[in-house]
């Protein structure tokens, strides 16, 4: 699968204007190198919208979907830097899902991203996910890469106690994620695929929006002591 391991943690947020620079500081300072760090992480990808709210999100790939449950991940969660402590209280409209990666094709990374937020029942999840296997077929769409689904898990996603998450938003809901070279081709696929007429099974989803990468860090990257 283009997407490393097989779980994975998708936050997004919002913050003010005025706490915007620090924010961003903290996330490429030392967040992403902290989280990637940690045993059974494997990469993080940063991106700003370009038409989605909230504004800013970021997808932590892991090993496993255990990983995201794992007593080096709590430790993490439980002892925050002050900066995190800080930072993280400022955050507001914040999503984050826990989730388990059950469908990935393609190849590689794209420097824009498309996000398709779907909420399944059990009664259609089935039918749900046996149409995506057929729709998320990036090879059959110009300019997109790789294509994705991530199931959220609700027992692991949602607030914790420094992480002030929109609680139960999400939680059940699937994500599409569209990996293209441009916004364009990426917008393009999210019309073709789950907006317009060829939308079928799936009603409007509960959000649609497009990012851009600002950049990504691999455990490969960090250097080891």
């Amino acid at each position: 699968m283009p997407l490393a391991g097989k779980g994975m943690l998708l936050t997004s947020m919002n913050v003010d204007a005025a706490d915007e620079a620090d924010f961003n500081r903290w996330y490429d300072r030392e967040h992403l190198e902290e989280r990637v760090a940690i045993e059974g992480f494997l990469e993080a990808r940063r991106y700003v919208a370009h038409a989605a709210n909230p504004k800013y999100l970021c997808l932590y790939s892991t090993e496993t979907l255990a990983v995201l449950d794992s007593p080096a991940y709590r430790a993490r969660l439980a002892n925050p830097t002050d900066w995190s402590r800080q930072t993280m209280a400022r955050f507001k409209d914040m999503l984050r899902v826990v989730a388990r990666i059950t469908i990935s094709k393609g190849t590689g990374r794209g420097a824009a991203l498309g996000l398709v937020r779907l909420r399944p029942t059990a009664d259609n999840a089935g039918a749900w996910r046996d149409a995506l296997h057929e729709k998320l077929a990036p090879e059959k769409l110009e300019g997109i890469v790789s294509m994705h689904l991530l199931e959220g898990e609700p027992e692991l996603s949602g607030a914790t106690p420094e992480i002030p998450a929109v609680r139960n938003a999400g939680a059940r809901d699937w994500y599409v994620l569209i990996d293209g070279t441009q916004v364009s081709a990426v917008s393009t696929a999210i019309a073709e695929r789950f907006t317009g007429p060829a939308a079928s099974p799936f009603p409007p989803p509960v959000s649609v929006g497009t990012y851009c990468l600002m950049w990504d860090l691999a455990k490969s990257d960090i250097a080891s002591d």
